[in-house]
């Protein structure tokens, strides 16, 4: 069967919205008001909602009339209202879409949502099948009708306990509006199945008999349950598949109703469902405007396209074009894949327009046989040179390899591919992928931050333009090549949320990772084996600390994991110059407690000191003394500020 959706959404992967209830209970709503009444008392709340959703990334937004049919209606005194409600939340809803489309200049679209009566139909309860097919078509010509003459693009059937309920509302669609796509998805227990005993794979094979344009699973216990209902589905239909979980179950916290499914987990289970074959992904209870966007991003990143018959993302995969093995991409590759030791030093862009001193510490730290040189881009959300520009300009003028790092800060994924593209074209082979630091820890707080994708986004965009496809999967020809590495922080107080990311780092494509400074050997160990699951080769950051206040600084302003011991040997030196050759002796330390755990070390150098880094570097650099065999010479004050960022 041809899906009528099709027409639509030429069998791409979609976005719906998330949570309306949620929303509104969140601005304050009583749990005890007629939520769909809304749409007259309270127009420009409703609205909000659908604005933020669509800001968000929803390309499907549905109407705020989840109750608007008469049974329910009747509860509140209102059953007499049912086409002007209806009528209203399709207004609300394509206002919504029709300013967000001029100032955007973005296509979304208007999906009436349809729930149950909340009445048991016979033979288990005293409502008939025809009654409760009026109530549903009711309910669903106001919503074809729409309140400015334009109604719904499509009817979604949504939170259906039972079979035979779902059965007379699509019935009521066919009789009200013959012409709108209509998709149904009913809700399961913990065990997957429907409320009314049906399992999921018989709810698909009847719902789809009906000549529906999809079906799928919503609300329910949580994505994991949807998860496994949807994949029993799909073994029973060609059909579109559409999921659309809770954040999990909610949680009595002082007296609210809470769901505790975060943005990042909803995330992690959307590119689940695109696995699955899903096409249309969305939220339920709990879900809100960041679940959503945390979605939309997942959704890029791994520019999943499902069609309807399982295609999409894995019939992209014919036509790109895989990078060259990673030792024939880069000098670094090349290390990294023979197992060679790999030292890198920082190198931050200036603030200005003059970059005569960063080449020349490039040229000194390639002259004693460092491998490449890293540079931050825009590190602590400062204005600073692009790093892309600094990077071919060390390339060209000093010979030495450099490792771009690259931030989801300041670009939306149009911006992100670009630039990519860019940087592959001129010679930049070895990407640094981060989230980037907000701007309200920089000089302009009030900046405003993009992050269409995060770090883990950022990956999985970079993983497909080195094989040739943008993150739509469209072909763009030759493979970027390059070298993916991303950053770690192992003395991260949740540890947990730290090791999950990674994770999706090293699935979505991350082939080395670059940690933040090391202080605590114990730390690194403890993280080197949680990783040992999705290990990828690591290479240690090294900072030499120059002062108490530095040390201070890393502690609790970036929150890296400093011991106390290492505060106490900072706090003893009693002159800048013994302070800054103590922590030239720590970062000494440090590299060689490591050296034997990582495949590198890349080492900064605070305030531009390069011959601070090789002192670090020294016992690993081809024809240095070792520095450890001899007293440490204090570095030559500097005047200039500057923090490096991972």
């Amino acid at each position: 069967m041809t899906s009528r959706l099709d027409a639509i959404f030429k069998g791409r992967t979609v976005l719906c919205d998330g949570a309306m209830g949620t929303s509104l209970y969140a601005r304050g709503v009583f749990i005890n008001r007629c939520y769909d009444e809304l749409n007259l008392s309270q127009p420009e709340l409703v609205r909000s909602v659908h604005e933020d959703y669509l800001h968000a990334g929803a390309e499907i937004i549905e109407t705020n009339t989840f109750g608007a049919n008469s049974l329910r209606l009747q509860r509140y005194g209102l059953a007499d209202r049912v086409a002007e409600i209806n009528e209203a939340g399709v207004r609300l809803a394509r206002e919504a879409v029709r300013q967000f489309a001029e100032k955007q200049a973005a296509t979304a679209f208007v999906a009436g949502s349809v729930g149950p009566l909340g009445v048991h139909l016979e033979p288990l309860g005293k409502t008939g099948l025809d009654e409760a097919r009026e109530a549903f078509a009711g309910q669903i010509r106001a919503l074809a009708a729409g309140g400015l003459g334009v109604g719904a693009d499509l009817l979604i059937i949504e939170t259906m306990p039972a079979l035979n309920e779902a059965e007379q509302a699509v019935l009521a669609a066919r009789m009200a509006a013959p012409d709108l796509p209509v998709a149904v998805m009913v809700t399961v227990d913990e065990d997957g199945n429907c409320l009314d005993g049906a399992s999921a794979e018989t709810a698909a094979t009847r719902i789809g008999s009906w000549g529906v344009d999809a079906l799928g699973c919503n609300c329910s216990v949580g994505p994991a349950t949807v998860l496994t209902a949807i994949e029993r589905m799909a073994a029973a239909t060609n059909l579109p598949l559409m999921a659309m979980p809770n954040a999990g179950m909610p949680r009595s916290v002082e007296g609210r109703n809470i769901y505790l499914c975060s943005p990042e987990y909803m995330a992690s289970f959307a590119r689940k469902f695109i696995r699955a074959g899903v096409q249309y992904v969305g939220g339920c209870c709990g879900t809100t405007p960041q679940h959503i966007k945390a979605m939309k991003s997942a959704l890029r990143a791994v520019g999943a396209q499902a069609a309807s018959h399982g295609g999409g993302a894995k019939d992209a995969i014919v036509t790109e074009t895989p990078p060259a093995p990673l030792q024939e991409r880069s000098r670094i590759g090349r290390l990294i894949h023979e197992g060679e030791f790999v030292t890198m030093v920082e190198i931050v862009p200036p603030r200005g327009v003059d970059c005569a001193k960063e080449l020349r510490g490039a040229q000194e730290l390639a002259g004693v046989g460092v491998h490449a040189i890293n540079v931050p881009d825009s590190p602590r959300a400062s204005a600073r040179m692009s790093a892309q520009s600094l990077c071919i300009q060390i390339q060209q003028k000093t010979g030495i390899e450099t490792v771009l790092h690259y931030t989801c800060r300041d670009r939306n994924v149009l911006s992100i591919q670009s630039d990519l593209l860019g940087a592959s074209s001129i010679g930049l082979r070895n990407i640094l992928c981060l989230t980037g630091d907000p701007p309200k820890l920089g000089n302009y707080p009030d900046a405003t931050a993009v992050y269409d994708v995060d770090a883990i986004g950022l990956v999985n965009i970079v993983h497909r333009l080195n094989h040739g496809l943008d993150i739509g999967g469209n072909p763009i020809g030759a493979s970027t090549g390059f070298t993916i590495a991303v950053a770690a922080n192992p003395g991260v107080p949740d540890i947990d949320h730290e090791i999950r990311r990674f994770a999706w780092k090293v699935e979505g494509g991350a082939e080395y990772a670059i940690t933040q400074p090391v202080f605590d050997l114990r730390i690194l160990e403890v993280f080197l084996k949680r990783i040992e699951g999705f290990r990828i080769p690591v290479v240690a950051g090294i900072w030499p600390l120059t002062s108490l206040r530095n040390a201070e600084f890393m502690k609790n302003d970036l929150r890296v994991s400093v011991p106390d011991e290492i505060l106490i040997r900072m706090a003893g030196a009693s002159t800048p110059e013994l302070a800054r050759a103590e922590g030239i002796r720590i970062a000494q330390e440090m590299l060689a407690a490591a050296r034997t755990m990582v495949q590198g070390a890349q080492v900064s150098a605070p305030f531009g000191r390069y011959s601070a880094a090789v002192e670090v570097l020294s016992a690993v650099l081809p024809g240095q003394p070792d520095a450890n065999a001899r007293p440490t010479q204090p570095a030559k004050p500097s005047q200039e500020a500057g923090v490096g960022q991972l």
